[in-house]
């Protein structure tokens, strides 16, 4: 299996490692910092010797990730690479992903009307009175989609406030496996929530930084949260 480096330290910007097996263009390493599409967090924008990977895959049980390459990449296996990653991007991503997942504990707390201190548990994270059914983040924004009738900019000035609480608060964010044989990871903050989640994250509430909201009808019977930083 790859050494999935990012998990212990989401903040490494290069690495030296070694690649692990070649099939044409698809290449995979003995260790990387590259995070490829999973769970809505997109993919880091990577390189490999100074060329661009043009799409990354995570196997479906986690065991390596897959890099296509130009066909004339040069590569071979065991050979020596240098990788980095647009860390700009990696940054926004963070960041913009536990905003995106503290603003659905937010909601699920209002509805399903736990007291502070009170934590949300794993299985309460996508509907305890009111269901997610999609979140996507990407480098500029995030967003989450709800099952609910009524207009949910209703409900931005109390998301506003209690997630502005939180970045103040500084609050150390944890993370961790709850499985690691099966690679299946979480983060938590204590009183607040424990999250099965395998991204990236920042390692603290005040990294994330304030929030912007933007509501769109995405379907019938769908309200959807767009999620901004103030200060990308």
């Amino acid at each position: 299996m790859t050494n999935f480096i990012f998990w212990d330290d989401p903040y490494l910007k290069t690495l030296e490692t070694t690649v692990l097996s070649i099939d044409s263009n698809a290449v995979i390493l003995t260790d990387t910092i590259a995070y490829a599409e999973a769970g809505g967090q997109e993919s880091d924008l990577t390189k490999i010797n100074g060329i661009t990977a043009l799409e990354s895959k995570l196997d479906p049980e986690k065991r390596f990730i897959t890099y296509l390459l130009p066909q004339d990449h040069g590569l071979e296996p065991g050979a020596s690479v240098h990788m980095e990653i647009d860390w700009t991007r990696r940054y926004r991503l963070m960041r913009l992903h536990f905003a995106c997942e503290l603003i659905l504990i937010l909601m699920n707390r209002h509805f399903g009307k736990k007291q502070p201190g009170e934590e949300l548990l794993p299985e309460e994270i996508d509907h305890v009175g009111i269901e997610k059914v999609g979140a996507h983040m990407s480098e500029d924004k995030a967003r989450v989609d709800f099952i609910l009738s009524e207009n949910i900019e209703a409900y931005f000035p109390m998301l506003l406030s209690e997630f502005k609480a939180i970045i103040d608060a500084d609050i150390p964010i944890e993370t961790g496996y709850i499985n690691h044989e099966k690679r299946q990871r979480y983060w938590k903050i204590k009183g607040l929530a424990t999250v099965p989640c395998g991204g990236t994250h920042v390692k603290s509430t005040r990294e994330v930084g304030y929030v912007q909201l933007r509501r769109k009808r995405a379907n019938k019977g769908v309200e959807r949260i767009y999620i901004t930083l103030e200060n990308p």
